[in-house]
């Protein structure tokens, strides 16, 4: 896609400020890649910027969705491009920037057609555990069992009801990476260490800024939302089930893990340029990637 330059990167890797500053640089606007901070509320626990952040450059597709309300790659998409178009249309540079893999790579490289599930064949499926979404899984399609996150029973559903309504392996039916995409884009990641401290420092302060009475007073929440990391631990908090310090110590661990993913996700997915943070100082890093903007964005405007 021309005229629009990605940022990506884990969780806690210091994109958003990142981001904010090369855009502002470049003269550019933020459309966020972001599956949770694209919903209004729940501010701390999704780690959306802070205040000072969002008034350096504008940002789309942040804190618009309620969150009752359910969200997926493909509303992304349509949602986005329309973003992006609005703001190539006012002659500003768009910068997309975030870490759900599914939603960048449904901006990349599209979508493939696949078929809506049915309710009698989704009813079934739901009556299955995850082990044994997964069991079945790996009957249909080993190389998809053994990537998928075996704890998310929504896209284990998903995976066998492909398999399923297609009569072939959802791995078969991805869309192939290629080199010559027409799309830039840097993926920003850190030393795992300096990672796994920035993440456990996080969620500490998300706890000292009130984080729970934020959940406690969220409302409803729909099936997509309530993916948010940390959003069921703090409600096991709230009833009583475990204590605050259990809690931000099953946060941190699953944010953990879930960066894990995401740079396991983007290693294999992307073709964007590496840049290690933990070896570049915020000032070196903005001026390296603006200059690579300014590069992708050079050939639409001559």
């Amino acid at each position: 896609m021309r005229g629009a330059f990605y940022i990506v990167g884990p969780t806690a890797t210091g994109k958003s400020e990142l981001a904010a500053r090369v855009a502002a640089t470049c003269g550019g606007e933020i459309i966020s890649a972001d599956a949770f901070q694209i919903y209004a509320g729940l501010d701390l626990l999704t780690a959306k910027p802070v205040p000072e952040v969002l008034a350096a450059v504008p940002h789309h597709l942040m804190g618009t969705m309620p969150l009752d309300q359910e969200m997926s790659a493909e509303r992304f998409r349509v949602e986005a491009l329309a973003a992006i178009a609005n703001v190539r249309g006012r002659g500003k540079p768009a910068f997309i920037v975030g870490g759900s893999g599914m939603y960048v790579k449904a901006l990349t490289h599209g979508l493939s057609p696949l078929p809506r599930g049915t309710s009698l064949l989704r009813d079934q499926l739901d009556q299955l555990t995850p082990g044994e979404l997964l069991v079945r899984l790996g009957q249909l399609d080993r190389s998809t069992a053994g990537r998928i996150d075996s704890r998310n029973k929504r896209r284990l559903t998903r995976a066998v009801e492909i398999c399923l309504l297609t009569g072939r392996p959802v791995s078969a039916q991805r869309v192939t990476w290629s080199r010559d995409r027409d799309f830039s884009g840097v993926f920003v990641f850190r030393d795992r260490e300096e990672l796994y401290e920035r993440i456990n420092s996080r969620v500490l302060t998300m706890f000292e800024r009130g984080v729970v009475d934020e959940v406690r007073a969220a409302g409803a929440v729909g099936s997509t939302a309530a993916k948010t990391l940390g959003l069921r631990q703090i409600h096991d908090l709230l009833d009583g089930r475990v204590t605050e310090a259990e809690c931000i110590g099953s946060i941190q661990q699953a944010t953990r893990r879930y960066a894990k993913r995401q740079l396991t996700w983007f290693q294999r997915q992307s073709n964007f340029e590496l840049l290690n943070l933990s070896l570049h100082d915020l000032s070196a890093a903005i001026e390296w990637i603006s200059r690579k903007a300014r590069l992708s964005f050079t050939p639409q405007d001559d």
